[in-house]
């Protein structure tokens, strides 16, 4: 049996689910349970790239087949030719067909649609690094512009000079996750700042964590375990200083994760989104303790979200963005700092794919 033969047999039993799940939310009776079918036609779209893939394996296999069969019969040599060639066509064919149902089969993060909650942080440099947190996140925003995504801020904390000590705000699009992921690590930039007289280039650093947002979690947040205090909102200054006790900070007790919230009037709706931001982030520590208890995380070092792990450099004097997870650099640091990211994202997805390829084959 050929490697295209075992990889055909591999996604038989996907396509016989698929067809099972295409037979369940066709039943009436599945269509009036809304949550049930919303859940059955998810898995069903979800295995429709595959089953596509495997159909046209099946196909070309069956083609091949004839084709030898021509060939070992056909005596006459410009027809024997034509064969040959149709055969290292459907060769070809085969072999890409073959890369990309391995791919598919890999196991798919389970987040990769989901929205996304982004923080960034300034790091190390004090002022300049907290300049720099406020163009990553322009060039966040403008990304996810780019990809008809919507941003929503969810606390932001300024500096007198316009710069963001931290700010957390939300993705809102299909797929955020799956590209966005690989953002999280520190992020450095190398440049003169504008209160340096002697025009010496400086180092600062900005921190960006990525966490999927989870709307249905496993366990339990009990009212008792939350430390909930109300504030009055601050900022830079201005007009629009709240004046009444409206943000709010959260503590959840037995984890002690702390998130706040001040970006709405209403303290009603900053708790509402607090609440969002503690779930995820709640989420994501018991998975991570879940991983390393079970062995199961072989993650690379692309997108483990390690904010120690350094992630791209800025250099402003020579125009370049250099990520060092790929060793990709690129000439255009305005297109960068305006969204144009996927030149990195698109090289970290395949990195990501291929080590997982070559785990997948130990």
């Amino acid at each position: 049996m050929t490697n295209a033969e075992e990889l055909l047999n591999k996604t038989l039993k996907i396509r016989e689910r698929s067809d099972q799940l295409a037979k369940q939310i066709a039943d009436p009776e599945v269509i009036a349970d809304n949550r049930a079918w919303q859940k059955l036609a998810k898995e069903h779209a979800s295995l429709e790239e595959i089953t596509a893939a495997s159909l046209r394996l099946e196909k070309a296999l069956s083609q091949k087949a004839d084709c030898q069969r021509e060939l070992a019969k056909e005596s006459d040599n410009e027809l024997r030719a034509l064969f040959e060639e149709e055969k290292h066509s459907l060769d070809e064919k085969i072999e890409k067909l073959c890369e990309e149902i391995k791919i598919l089969l890999l196991p798919k993060d389970e987040n990769d649609e989901k929205n996304i909650i982004m923080e960034i942080r300034g790091a190390a440099g004090g002022e300049e690094s907290s300049l720099f947190a406020t163009e990553l996140l322009r060039m966040y925003e403008r990304y996810a512009d780019n990809h008809r995504w919507k941003v929503e801020i969810m606390d932001i904390s300024e500096t007198e000079l316009g710069g963001v000590k931290e700010v957390t705000f939300v993705v809102q699009g299909k797929g955020a996750y799956s590209r966005l992921k690989f953002e999280a690590g520190v992020h450095r930039v190398q440049r003169v700042p504008e209160t340096e007289s002697q025009g010496r280039v400086h180092t600062s650093t900005a921190t960006v964590a990525v966490l999927p947002e989870v709307e249905e979690v496993d366990f339990d947040i009990l009212d008792s375990d939350l430390k909930i205090d109300t504030y009055r909102a601050s900022g830079a200054g201005g007009q629009h200083i709240n004046k009444t006790d409206s943000a709010i900070r959260i503590t959840h007790i037995p984890t002690g994760i702390v998130v706040a919230c001040q970006d709405e009037r209403s303290q009603i709706k900053n708790r509402e989104k607090a609440m969002r931001i503690l779930k995820s982030k709640i989420h994501d520590l018991y998975q991570s303790q879940r991983e390393n208890e079970q062995k199961a995380n072989r993650r690379s070092q692309v997108g483990t979200g390690d904010r120690s792990e350094r992630v791209r450099t800025y250099n402003y004097p020579q125009g370049r963005v250099t990520d060092h997870r790929v060793n990709i650099s690129s000439y255009d640091l305005e297109g960068v700092l305006n969204g144009n990211l996927d030149e990195f994202i698109d090289a970290l997805i395949l990195k990501d794919r291929a080590e997982r390829l070559e785990q997948a084959g130990d």
